[in-house]
């Protein structure tokens, strides 16, 4: 994927856990944006708006980035010359704090620091008094400030990509889930759960071992067509040449297609009352306290409900050396509830052991493979009967 060379246009990729790809395709093709699948994410051309518009209501990606060069370089001068060529000033003002995330792989210049201090001192050039932290690239990168711009520069087989970061704070950090319980759910795992279900807020739903409530919460934003980026910044709201009075106006399109309440019920429910404390807390935070019922209960106390419906559950993966015996009655007593009390519903699990899933004696299909904590894991769903 080149950058565009149209002056209005950008190349722009939604970054996205692997496995996540088709489904924030999918959501971008709502957005009206078509957008190609890729290994990490889904690519596009468009208009600085489009970037906005995938920001505010990407549930399922991690950020957006814009492609600002590639090109291929073996020696400094070569590298120098580049990056003098690169707009530095159309994204960047004058104070503002910069940071460079290089990783370098394969290729003759695999010193990263010297290479973000070429494209320091270019920066600099452009745009005098910009002030420049470096760093690498690290994968638990959730704590990117959002008071700096963040570059991405990638040297992989002596090509350099340059990317520019317009999201700032990672696109799962809402803002509501600050009281978490154990083993928590990132908010964009959590929406892919129910976006790889085919779950769109029109029937019923109900999370029996919900934690701190991040499935339930995503599923109200969903179900009240609440952009999951509407309360929060963005680093591209700093870029000069972006019109504020347009994202206004997407802000308080977005506001206006809000539902005042969901149109279907949403329930929670977890054994732990820590956990459904937070769970309670984060849903005040998202404005949604409204819309979910939560209780103190276990898997065994699901009431009787009527089809169609979907349950979705995060269970234990059993990755512990001894988890997974233990493991086997919870997933049975979840498959013999569900069948009991809530036949004809969809059944949607993020598990990592077949073994266990075949405990529910219920006839799976894959949605998706990906990882959680950096444990493989994957999303199975099944009519219950």
């Amino acid at each position: 994927m080149k950058p565009s060379r149209q002056p209005n246009q950008l190349t722009a990729f939604a970054v996205t856990a692997p496995g996540l790809e088709s489904i924030c395709a999918a959501e971008l093709t709502a957005l009206d944006i078509p957008g190609k699948p890729e290994d990490g994410g889904v690519s596009w051309t468009g208009t600085l708006e489009s970037v906005a518009r995938a920001n505010l209501w990407l549930r399922t990606a991690s950020r957006v980035i814009v492609r600002l060069a590639e090109f291929r370089a073996t020696a400094f001068f070569e590298l120098e010359l580049q990056a003098k060529q690169i707009p530095w000033k159309r994204f960047v003002v004058s104070g503002e704090r910069v940071e460079f995330r290089v990783t370098c792989r394969k290729s003759k210049l695999y010193h990263s620091g010297a290479v973000a201090q070429r494209f320091a001192e270019a920066v600099a050039k452009q745009v005098p008094g910009v002030r420049v932290v470096t760093g690498k690239e690290s994968d638990d990168d959730s704590s990117t400030a959002s008071d700096r711009q963040l570059f991405i520069v990638r040297f992989v087989r002596d090509v350099c990509t340059v990317s520019i970061d317009s999201s700032g704070a990672l696109l799962h950090m809402r803002g509501y889930r600050q009281q978490l319980a154990k083993a928590p759910l990132r908010e964009t795992l959590a929406a892919a759960i129910l976006l790889g279900a085919g779950w769109n807020g029109d029937v019923p739903l109900d999370d029996p071992m919900c934690g701190s409530g991040t499935i339930p919460i995503e599923a109200a934003l969903i179900a009240r067509r609440i952009a999951p980026g509407i309360n929060r910044s963005f680093s591209f709201l700093r870029w000069p040449e972006t019109d504020k009075s347009e994202w206004e106006s997407l802000v308080s399109d977005a506001r206006e297609g809000e539902l005042p309440r969901s149109p279907v019920a949403i329930h929670g429910a977890d054994r732990d009352a820590g956990a459904i404390v937070a769970a309670r807390a984060n849903a005040q935070r998202a404005g949604v306290q409204d819309d979910i019922q939560f209780d103190e209960q276990t898997i065994s106390a699901m009431s009787e409900a009527s089809a169609p419906g979907l349950i979705a559950a995060n269970p234990p993966y059993g990755v512990r050396v001894g988890e997974v015996d233990r493991l086997r009655n919870l997933y049975a007593q979840l498959g013999n509830v569900a069948r009991r009390n809530r036949p004809g519903w969809m059944l949607a699990l993020l598990a990592a052991d077949r073994q266990l899933e075949q405990q529910t004696l219920l006839d799976f299909d894959e949605q998706f493979r990906t990882k959680n904590g950096g444990i493989p894991v994957h999303l199975v769903t099944a009519l219950v009967e």
